[in-house]
């Protein structure tokens, strides 16, 4: 990109006013996969707000200034990265729904798998840093914290399927690199969309709620993510050595009656009616009592940030759906 540039030259006995092309650096691009998306949302906010030039896809939930892409379909894909030639391609869609992808294995897995690898394909042949977030649930969760070169060891089928994405992932773009991340939350479109938030119908419920006091999870905000995303982008821009395998994670142990009985306190709301369950129910998805990542990686290369406090974050997610939402609008915005 260029723009005009005024320079003054002076000689003796006269002054010239000379416009001369300035060449200005491109700013980069990034194409967001899932945008539509508690994740992906995040991520394209985050990198619009850096200065980026953004695109993102989105199929059944597309609106306006997105683009609509079914990511299965390879034909599309490949004509959607050769039209757009991104610097940088941030993977978020995926069935990430673990009781889903039991019942409709193969859709899933055309999602999180084969659609992976003919987008790793098409990033290597355009030169794109690709992105792919993955999962804690790659691992079984007997001997935590685990570290990025751990084996993995998934429990069920959502973590095979990632498990699979990582290695079509790193197979097909040596380059690329893969983000671990636990479970998220952050601002919902619907208190359902985050296993987190929907605890928050818990809450509000007035008769008993037995809730899950076994699993012990990390809850982490989508805004923080987000912001490891992008500077391992811009960092992989200056070095190339940044790729492979990464962690993240907030840093507070928590299992769902606990993370309910915080969002109670946070809001100043009974939560006797919550009651701790500590047996494993018989037909419920297979998952890891305790998948801690341990994110050294990132920290040691200063790619890191400074989780946000699951209260004060949680707080921020929820506040739209209370009944003094509308006051709160109007105080504080």
């Amino acid at each position: 990109m260029s723009c005009a540039e005024l320079r003054i030259l002076f000689s003796p006995g006269r002054v010239q006013l000379v416009q001369e092309e300035a060449m200005v650096p491109a700013a980069p691009s990034v194409l967001v996969t899932g945008a539509t998306g508690l994740l992906g949302r995040a991520v394209l906010k985050e990198f619009q707000s850096s200065g980026w030039l953004v695109s993102g896809t989105g199929y059944r939930r597309a609106r306006p200034r997105l683009l609509r892409c079914d990511l299965t379909d390879e034909d599309a894909v490949r004509a959607l990265m050769q039209q757009l030639k991104p610097d940088v391609v941030v993977h978020c869609a995926a069935e990430r729904r673990p009781d889903v992808m039991e019942r409709h294995t193969e859709a899933a897995v055309n999602l999180n798998v084969h659609a992976t690898s003919t987008l790793a394909k098409e990033a290597a042949v355009c030169g794109a840093f690709l992105l792919y977030i993955s999962t804690d649930y790659v691992f079984d969760g007997r001997n935590p914290p685990y570290g990025e070169d751990d084996s993995p060891n998934p429990l069920n089928v959502y973590g095979r399927s990632k498990v699979e994405g990582e290695r079509e992932t790193l197979r097909h773009c040596p380059g690329a690199a893969v983000l671990r991340v636990p479970v998220l939350f952050g601002e919902v479109e619907s208190v359902t969309e985050s296993a987190v938030t929907s605890l928050w119908l818990d809450v509000q419920n007035v008769s008993e709620v037995s809730l899950d006091h076994r699993l012990q999870r990390f809850p982490t905000d989508t805004r923080d993510v987000a912001v490891v995303c992008r500077k391992l982008a811009q960092r992989q821009r200056q070095d190339p050595s940044i790729r492979g395998i990464f962690h993240f994670s907030a840093k507070e142990q928590m299992t769902k009656y606990e993370m309910a009985v915080a969002m109670a306190t946070a809001f100043n709301l009974p939560s006797n009616h919550l009651i701790p369950l500590t047996e494993q129910l018989a037909a419920a998805t297979p998952r890891p009592i305790n998948s801690q990542l341990n994110c050294c990686r990132l920290e040691q290369l200063n790619l890191s940030v400074e989780p946000r406090a699951f209260t004060s974050a949680i707080t921020d997610c929820l506040w739209p759906f209370t009944p003094d939402k509308r006051w709160r609008q109007t105080v504080f915005h």
